[in-house]
């Protein structure tokens, strides 16, 4: 999320826009990354239980991952033309669960959302706070065909190292010092 953790408000929704699959997309990142025939041979996909091509559910995550990196571009975008500082996201430890309800076939339009669930600040990073997100994508019909749960870094903006992690961190930056901290660790 491109705001400081602070400011994250919880269950607030981020509408990601939509992207709607071909049949040339679907086979072409089916090739390239997931060859399963329901994938990419349309004339043996139509006699299998799925009754014609499907997009990979990992085509499906990519393109709603890009529509929120593209999403979290804009919101920094935004927040400096209203002369705001935008927050700092970090990296993710990972993603809780993942689920694919209703494959996306040809012609299906798929709308993303991203929802922050919960909050708390790092336990392990000092100055940082772990988000708990959902992202979830429903095609034209309204089916859910995906959904995640997803856990990202964002900065806390207020955050001050309290004085005694600073020593600590400066001692070990000392050769000496920090040789004999590291042993004894």
């Amino acid at each position: 999320m491109t705001r400081w953790f602070e400011d994250i408000v919880i269950d607030e929704e981020f509408p990601l826009g939509s992207h709607t699959f071909s049949e040339e997309e679907i086979i072409r990142f089916a090739s390239l990354y997931d060859p399963q025939y329901f994938h990419i041979e349309p004339e043996l996909a139509k006699h299998s239980h799925f009754g014609g091509i499907i997009a990979s559910g990992w085509h499906t995550v990519s393109i709603g991952h890009r529509k929120m990196v593209d999403a979290l571009f804009s919101e920094e975008e935004r927040l400096k033309s209203e002369g705001k500082s935008p927050g700092v996201s970090g990296p993710s430890p990972g993603v809780n669960s993942m689920d694919f309800k209703v494959p996306v076939r040809p012609g299906d339009t798929v709308s993303y959302t991203l929802k922050v669930t919960a909050k708390r600040p790092s336990n392990s990073i000092p100055g940082w706070g772990l988000l708990f997100n959902q992202i979830t994508a429903v095609n034209q019909r309204d089916e859910l065909v995906y959904r995640a749960d997803l856990v990202g870094f964002s900065k806390l903006r207020d955050y001050r190292m309290p004085l005694k992690l600073k020593l600590l961190l400066a001692l070990t930056k000392a050769p000496v010092l920090g040789k004999l901290i590291k042993r004894g660790s």
